[in-house]
């Protein structure tokens, strides 16, 4: 029998100090963290960028197939993608969660051993948050905070006519790996069958335990890269692609054949009858950054692995087209994941 002690044992504070007891910041920005009423940072001459999500239970994830300790990592990588899409770089984040009394301390340990690991990985301190219970399901809050050069920002609204339009990694796996664990939940519910992943480590990989894209927001930095717009691939390429452009006023072409592409994901997509295509192209929670950059960048775009060249900006007037492998031209639709649809 594992052990479960009761999170009313210890009180709203002695929570919050068991929860932050090994917390140790890595960042000369944080000057005062856990601990009083508010964080006090200074970012030295630089610009601070904020972001902040929310995550619910049953609209965001499922806890009966999502692990604690993956959601509490996963919890900090979208929001620490968020910052790197404006080009900068995360410092801190504040967590605040709202729980059931179904959840006991040991689950709550679990949860934070994955919001430790992703500070860790992403280098960001954990300066503050809340804790408070909930009537139904699991709330995260997560708020990221970062700096970055003055007015060296990326924003949505600056992509040009004639820029290439990038994108980093591999697109679709996240919504595949979703497709597949919605799909085993059902059977088990059904029929009480044992879940079989059918050894599809990379796509659940994609959707449990997705990263952030730092690796590519530090090679714009060694290469002296300004992307000319930016957003992160959360609720799917067509849709973020769409948004670049009405922010912009520029319309697009990408190539069916530049979408970048994982072989499990491509092969497990035509196992369940579906298109590729239309996952890489509508699937979200990729958390891949979507950029454009100015075409005198070319040569050193085209040199990183990570990044694929799909396309390039047009006028407004040009509309907005993927063209398919076959060389037909259709109008590009927002077909991506909406929270709001659930």
């Amino acid at each position: 029998m594992e052990e479960r002690t009761e999170i009313a044992s210890l009180g709203e504070f002695g929570l919050i100090d068991h929860l932050t007891k090994n917390n140790e910041t890595k960042n000369a920005s944080t000057i005062l963290s856990v601990g009083d009423d508010a964080a006090v940072m200074d970012h030295f001459g630089r610009q601070t960028v904020i972001s902040t999500d929310l995550l619910l239970e049953g609209v965001h994830f499922d806890l009966s197939y999502t692990p604690l300790k993956h959601l509490g990592y996963k919890a900090v990588v979208v929001n620490v993608s968020d910052i790197y899409a404006m080009n900068a770089t995360p410092t801190q984040i504040t967590m605040s969660i709202g729980f059931s009394n179904r959840f006991s301390l040991e689950a709550l340990d679990e949860f934070y051993e994955g919001v430790y690991a992703a500070c860790e990985k992403y280098q960001v301190d954990l300066v503050g948050g809340d804790t408070t219970t909930s009537l139904r399901g699991f709330v995260i809050s997560v708020t990221a905070i970062g700096e970055v050069a003055p007015d060296s920002y990326v924003k949505r609204s600056t992509a040009q006519p004639n820029d290439l339009i990038c994108v980093s990694g591999e697109l679709g796996g996240s919504f595949l790996g979703l497709t597949l664990l919605e799909r085993e939940k059902r059977i088990f519910e059904e029929t009480g069958a044992q879940p079989d992943l059918e050894g599809q480590a990379y796509i659940v990989g994609r959707l449990l335990k997705p990263e952030a894209r730092k690796d590519i927001v530090e090679y714009f930095a060694e290469e002296n890269i300004v992307p000319t717009s930016m957003i992160d691939v959360s609720d799917g390429l067509s849709s973020e692609l769409m948004h670049i452009c009405e922010k912009s006023e520029v319309g697009c072409v990408i190539y069916e054949d530049k979408l970048p592409m994982a072989d499990e994901m491509k092969e497990f997509a035509y196992k369940l009858q579906t298109d590729p295509t239309a996952c890489a192209l509508s699937g979200g929670e990729d958390y891949e950054l979507l950029f454009t950059v100015s075409q005198t960048e070319y040569e050193k775009i085209r040199l990183n692995p990570a990044i694929s060249i799909i396309g390039y900006v047009t006028a407004a007037s040009e509309g907005k087209h993927l063209i398919t492998r076959g060389g037909n031209k259709h109008g590009l639709v927002a077909q991506g994941w909406n929270h709001l649809n659930k």
